[in-house]
């Protein structure tokens, strides 16, 4: 499997609209998944604003590639939903990641996302996501994780991974109560030195996310 990771940056007061475009118009000339399956759709609180986050899986790469020339030769595609989003979008960047461990979904619904990305020393990050997937069980005492990968493009270096909370009072108690946790410590003592940067964005699902 190959996920495929979408940020596009608008306008300043249009993301609710490029949102309902592509979480109807562009769901319907989908057919649903039949291009790509919808794993989240969302837009940024906090970090870089007005920005149209979504997140894609495919079989593989070949496959990835294929469904999405098919899609953008599709003649509804090109007259209906195009025209929708494109007048509104600055910016957009593509980033493909490769799972470490299954993707899972949220308990409940009215949570908010945190996609944090990890600049790792260079030939450090597939052992060093291995190493978090083996611990995970450990950070998961306190907060829900979703996934986590490592970047094949255009980044190699960077472990990306998603989280859940159900409130900032929870991530707040979640990170604290991890940071004191020894065997996250421990793991910590072995990440730390091999993380070169760190950057984070809070996500609020959309109402045609199927990761609430």
């Amino acid at each position: 499997m190959i996920l495929e990771l979408r940020i596009y940056t608008v306008k300043p007061g249009t993301v609710n609209q490029v949102l309902e475009a592509s979480g109807t118009v562009a769901r319907e000339i989908r057919g649903g998944d039949n291009y790509g399956k919808l794993e989240g759709h969302w837009s940024t609180e906090i970090g870089t604003l007005n920005q149209y986050v979504h997140l894609w899986s495919y079989q593989d790469l070949p496959t990835m590639l294929r469904l999405r020339k098919e899609l953008s030769a599709k003649q509804e595609w090109k007259e209906q939903y195009i025209p929708l989003i494109r007048p509104h979008l600055l910016r957009q960047s593509v980033t493909l990641l490769n799972p470490v461990i299954d993707m899972k979904s949220p308990e409940g619904e009215n949570n908010f996302h945190e996609l944090r990305s990890y600049e790792l020393k260079p030939g450090a990050a597939i052992e060093w996501s291995r190493r978090m997937a083996k611990t995970m069980p450990v950070r998961e005492k306190y907060s829900k994780n979703l996934g986590l990968w490592v970047n094949i493009a255009p980044n190699p270096n960077r472990v990306t991974h998603l989280w859940s909370y159900s409130s900032w009072e929870e991530r707040n108690q979640a990170r604290k109560g991890s940071q004191a946790d020894p065997e996250w410590k421990e793991f910590l003592s072995y990440a730390r030195p091999l993380m070169e940067a760190m950057e984070s964005m809070i996500l609020t699902p959309s109402p045609w996310s199927p990761r609430k």
